[in-house]
């Protein structure tokens, strides 16, 4: 039921945080892995990590807010791998400022890079799945897909995005046997987050105090839902939007 051998994923942001510990989980279950991303040397870090688990993994480089180069990595991962079942739109950044402060050009880039490259690697990754009867998409939201934060205005209306995205693709793409849900990661210890940790002040033990678990999650409490979300025990669950979070979303 959880068997992924001879299925193809794309992680899109896969060689480091929550991406990479999806990817691991993805290879554990006998995916082979493109680590799609800008930083090269980076991703070639990861494809070593994953063969090291005894996964298959190579890396593609793509900037996911350019069209041309996302239908390349689609084109390119089919040209290599030979199919392309699973697709997980993790791709992500964050801009941590006041909405007043904001400019323009920041709130563009925030919204292009979590929202709009969802969008064009799903739609690049629609023909190719519908052609095989199947597909997965896992988009990564996060819990400002549910809760506003004043320091993340652009990062909450992108993830909140993210999951109105699924279910609009999960709705027009169940007939083809795609199922697209979502999952909406609590605070993980990653880059990403230990640089919010060092900008906000409070942050660490606030979350410490609202998490039920007591802890910050790790990239690899990230694995089991991606191998779930990815594998044929999730052939009924679609444009569902999943807290990863420890519990931190149960709460009032």
């Amino acid at each position: 039921m959880f068997d992924l051998k001879d299925r193809v994923a794309i992680v899109t942001g896969g060689n480091g945080g929550i991406g990479l510990g999806m990817a691991r989980g993805l290879a554990g279950a006998g995916a082979r892995v493109v680590v799609a991303a800008r930083n090269q040397t980076k991703s070639a870090a990861a494809v070593r990590e994953l063969e090291k688990l005894g996964g298959q993994g190579l890396a593609i480089a793509v900037d996911v807010v350019d069209e041309a180069s996302v239908d390349a990595l689609v084109r390119s991962t089919l040209d290599r791998c030979g199919r392309l079942d699973i697709l997980v739109n993790n791709a992500g950044i964050n801009i941590r400022k006041q909405p007043q402060d904001y400019t323009l050009a920041e709130w563009r880039r925030v919204l292009d890079t979590n929202l709009t490259s969802a969008f064009l690697c799903s739609r690049a990754a629609y023909a190719p799945m519908k052609a095989a009867g199947r597909g997965k998409i896992i988009n990564i939201g996060s819990m400002m897909s549910i809760f506003g934060a004043s320091f993340a205005p652009a990062y909450s209306a992108s993830k909140g995005g993210i999951v109105q995205l699924t279910r609009a693709l999960s709705s027009a793409w169940a007939k083809d046997n795609i199922q697209v849900n979502a999952v909406l990661p609590g605070w993980i210890d990653t880059e990403l987050t230990q640089n919010a940790r060092r900008e906000v002040n409070g942050l660490h033990d606030n979350v410490l105090r609202r998490t039920p678990a007591g802890r910050w999650g790790t990239i690899e409490d990230m694995s089991g839902i991606a191998v779930f979300l990815a594998s044929p025990a999730s052939d009924f669950v679609t444009g569902a939007a999943i807290p990863v979070d420890g519990g931190y979303s149960s709460q009032g």
